[in-house]
């Protein structure tokens, strides 16, 4: 039995478990030195070698590489034709070129074998004594060659790497994909687990797949630019954190947020030994959340946010006090309202036009300019009607059971149950979600949503609206407010790049920077960013 909150660790293969990123770099120096040796000789451009340092760590760690040789050759400002994946090692193209990689890659590989991290894999040891689950992602097609040659392929039980991204068409760092679905064939969700990695893709990759913990290994004296894509916590070596650090790191809380408001919060205790670092943006004081020189998006849930928690979802009626300060907020900067409820009944809710409306955990996105409807959620229309029609016969007439119904998906809602009836309600709900692999179940406050398995929640919509906005995290003062569980997903993703703040009447564990005690607090805070917009 595994007794922490935390069910999984993933690590990155190349520089996390084993030194192979030294085979790596020696393999692409070769090969790239002499391609541009052949055109100083050929086009009369000036030899420049390719260094570790200027080379390497900016441009191909990390990286597909196919993905490596285009990024080094655009520094550069070298452009040849992409090729196919057929290409031999003596063709001019990216393909050719990164084939050639793989060929000098596997050779030095038989020749030196593969040297691992002694900390990390008695931290894997540690980890599957206690019951922890563990799994490799990688981009390297070499993966499981790597694994073999020093002999530690058995200490995982998923691996993910270039072969199987091919298979499965996933996107390359710094997109999640290879964690994600990692995660998904350990059973796990990736929100109760760790990213392990040393390249800056690789823990922007473990941000954006809305991980736990974000975990780097600053091996090239790289901290500053691991915290900058998204890293947590960051160490040097793994000897220096344990599984009680990491269970820590699970269990913290959000500062509240105007007893915060112009101090700093207190550094977030060091989880497992003063050589560990975290990240500096937990250490803002609470009036940064807002920064009038950049433009400004705040994402809203709506019922216990904007709302207070009612007995039955249609009873959560905004007020006209909180209506007028969203619409005076609404006036100065962008907002969006991100629920559970369908986008066309929040709308009405709301009633106010020019704000981004995103219903159903995100799946129906509408807003000035930009329309998203998920299509593997739409896909899933036809099953969601079966699952409620189910549903609503074995538990429809039970006293106390609401069944919300909703386009892409179905609530159980049970606040108003028996307590005696509590556990068949919760055995109803698991076996008809059961029978179909398609759908997924999702605890929320007294609710049982029934959903789309699919990579989409609030943190990947809210993901999508800052690129459909042409909005940069690094000049956009980000801020998400919500109450239950669903809004730990957007906390996640904008965590380390914006400002997570929970909703709750007391303290609780949250992946949130920040807490607020109330609507009205909600409101408070609302009036404070107009009055200094």
């Amino acid at each position: 039995m595994n007794p922490y909150s935390f069910k999984a660790v993933i690590f990155d293969l190349d520089g996390v478990l084993t030194q192979t990123a030294k085979v790596h770099g020696k393999a692409w120096k070769t090969v790239f030195d002499e391609y541009l040796r052949l055109r100083e000789g050929r086009n009369g451009e000036p030899f420049r070698e390719f260094t570790h340092e200027a080379d390497y760590l900016p441009y191909v760690d990390g990286k597909p590489r196919y993905e490596g040789v285009k990024s080094f050759l655009a520094s550069r400002g070298i452009t040849i034709p992409f090729g196919d994946s057929s290409d031999t090692s003596d063709r001019e193209t990216v393909c050719g070129i990164g084939n050639k990689k793989d060929e000098m890659f596997r050779s030095i590989l038989r020749k030196e074998g593969a040297e691992v991290f002694t900390s990390t894999i008695d931290f894997i040891y540690s980890l599957r004594a206690a019951g922890i689950r563990t799994g490799v992602a990688s981009s390297s097609k070499n993966c499981k060659a790597i694994l073999e040659s020093g002999g530690i392929e058995d200490l995982f039980e998923t691996r993910v790497d270039g072969v199987v991204s091919v298979e499965l068409k996933l996107r390359g760092k710094p997109e999640g994909d290879i964690f994600v679905t990692a995660a998904r064939n350990l059973g796990v969700l990736p929100a109760e687990s760790v990213v392990v990695e040393d390249a800056t893709s690789g823990v922007a990759a473990g941000r954006n797949g809305g991980f736990g913990l974000v975990l780097g290994v600053a091996r090239h004296d790289n901290r500053d630019e691991l915290f900058e894509h998204g890293a947590d916590l960051v160490v040097s070596d793994m000897a220096e954190i344990s599984i009680e650090g990491v269970e820590e790191w699970f269990r913290r809380r959000p500062h509240p947020l105007f007893q915060n408001w112009e101090a700093s919060k207190e550094t977030t205790r060091t989880p497992g030994g003063s050589a560990v670092r975290v990240n500096p943006s937990f250490s803002h004081p609470a009036k940064d959340i807002f920064n009038p020189a950049r433009k400004s998006v705040f994402f809203l849930d709506y019922d216990g946010t904007l709302t207070p928690i009612v007995e039955r979802p249609d009873l959560a009626v905004l007020s006209d006090e909180m209506r007028d300060v969203l619409r005076r907020l609404a006036a100065r900067h962008t907002v969006a309202i991100v629920s559970g409820r369908m986008r066309e009944d929040v709308e009405k809710m709301v009633a106010l036009d020019g704000l981004l409306y995103a219903g159903s955990h995100g799946f129906d996105i509408l807003g000035p300019g930009i329309s998203l409807t998920e299509p593997r959620a739409e896909a899933a229309i036809p099953v969601i009607s079966e699952i409620i029609d189910a549903v609503s016969k074995e538990l429809g007439a039970l006293p106390g059971v609401l069944i919300e119904k909703k386009k892409f998906s179905t609530a159980v809602h049970y606040r108003l149950s028996d307590q005696k009836d509590l556990p068949r309600i919760k055995e109803t709900v698991e076996r008809i979600t059961g029978t179909h692999k398609e759908l997924r179940i999702m605890s929320g406050k007294k609710v049982y949503e029934i959903l789309p398995d699919i990579d989409w929640d609030k943190g990947r919509a809210l993901r999508w609206i800052m690129e459909a906005l042409g909005f940069e995290w690094g000049n956009t003062s980000v801020v998400y407010i919500g109450d239950d569980v669903t809004d730990e997903y957007a906390f996640r993703a904008v965590r380390t790049r914006g400002t997570g703040i929970l909703v709750a009447e007391t303290e609780k564990e949250s992946a949130a920077d920040f807490q607020l005690f109330s609507i009205d607090e909600v409101k408070e805070l609302f009036e404070r960013i107009i009055a200094s917009s």
